[in-house]
């Protein structure tokens, strides 16, 4: 369960960093089953050729840029990225001088220092398409009444997810599902003027759950056939990569995230009535669809966002960073945004994760205005 903090924090501001390589759904040819766009709404998806430190700082950067921060006033980083391979994995298939590299932890320290921070709390999470509901829940629960931000202090959650790089791109049923991306989110009290909150955190969490047998793993594969930004493809001679039974996803996920919203909605001691937008993880247009019906079972209202993932494919946990800042100026009122996810490499589980937000007064205001 979620614990609020003695000093509520919200989110202030959301900086999108998106690779400017598009892979189309033609560079698959015939290999892509014909129905993949129309189940998916994915025509084509973002790849980094960047690794995911450097995307994470580039969405730094850009927040920079767009709110005019002083890093300094930064009391602590989440680092999250999907696309880094589990310790399990590693230590299995990978040469030991590069398991430091897959490790959150130590990207989170890394971004740290490229930055220059010093007084900085770090953490580096995984959890799949749930990070951005773990990273939440850590920041509500652990770090805000610990750090006790002052002033113009905040936290930031990086999320970098690279899914290309441990891509198949011979299994077309599901190597087109994930695009690349990287995001930064600024949280900080309710007292911050300088940095004025747009959406309360009500409510943050993530949990496992079991599902009836895996849906997910990894392997070592070769002669792995890999796009080139020239729009041709080359041969990567030894690659890790994952697999994903995604029938068996589709299912589960919109049980989960409906599940998830329902248990948060209860928790923050709310009704399904309350809520005017949900915003779910946009894992595909079919998914999200088959969400609201699972919704509507729970008596939880609201519109709800889908069909953001047509130019980017499904962007993991950089999903609900990337739908909130692209529907920033039209969310008002209670915001339920849950995910899901597989679980643990070769295991019969799955994640599930619900942040609730409220819109500020300030931002209310805005909305007005802008319409």
């Amino acid at each position: 369960m979620s614990v609020s903090p003695s000093v509520p924090i919200g989110i202030c501001a959301i900086a999108i960093h998106q690779p400017g390589w598009e892979l189309e759904n033609g560079w698959f040819g015939d290999t892509m089953p014909r129905k993949f766009a129309h189940h998916t709404g994915i025509e084509a998806r973002t790849i980094s050729d960047d690794d995911e430190v450097t995307m994470g700082l580039a969405a730094v950067r850009q927040l920079q840029r767009d709110t005019g921060c002083n890093l300094a006033d930064c009391r602590g980083i989440v680092f999250v990225s999907p696309s880094f391979i589990p310790p399990s994995i590693a230590r299995r298939h990978l040469e030991p001088v590069r398991l430091a590299d897959e490790r959150p932890g130590c990207a989170a320290r890394r971004i740290v220092r490229e930055l220059g921070l010093r007084k900085c709390r770090t953490i580096g999470l995984n959890w799949f398409c749930c990070g951005y509901s773990r990273a939440f829940a850590v920041v509500n629960r652990r770090w805000a009444p610990r750090l006790a931000l002052e002033k113009d202090e905040f936290i930031l959650v990086v999320v970098a997810s690279r899914i290309s790089r441990i891509t198949d791109y011979r299994t077309a049923a599901t190597a087109g599902l994930f695009g690349d991306m990287a995001s930064a989110t600024m949280l900080a009290p309710a007292t911050n003027r300088r940095h004025p909150v747009h959406f309360m955190v009500l409510h943050a969490a993530a949990e496992r759950q079991p599902a009836e047998r895996p849906a997910f793993d990894f392997h070592m594969r070769t002669g792995v056939v890999v796009p080139a930004p020239d729009g041709g493809a080359i041969h990567d001679e030894k690659r890790l990569v994952w697999s994903l039974d995604g029938m068996m996803i589709a299912d589960i996920a919109p049980r989960a995230m409906s599940a998830a919203a329902a248990k948060a909605i209860t928790e923050a001691g709310l009704t399904g009535g309350d809520v005017r937008f949900v915003v779910p993880h946009q894992a595909g247009t079919g998914i999200v669809r088959f969400t609201g019906m699972k919704l509507d079972d729970h008596g939880i209202g609201g519109e709800i966002v889908n069909g953001l993932t047509r130019r980017t494919g499904n962007v993991s946990a950089c999903s609900i960073p990337h739908a909130l800042h692209a529907t920033w100026s039209r969310l008002s009122g209670l915001i339920a945004c849950p995910t899901a996810a597989v679980g643990s490499p070769g295991r019969p589980e799955v994640l599930q994760g619900c942040i609730l937000l409220r819109a500020t007064p300030y931002h209310e205001r805005l909305a007005r205005v802008a319409a």
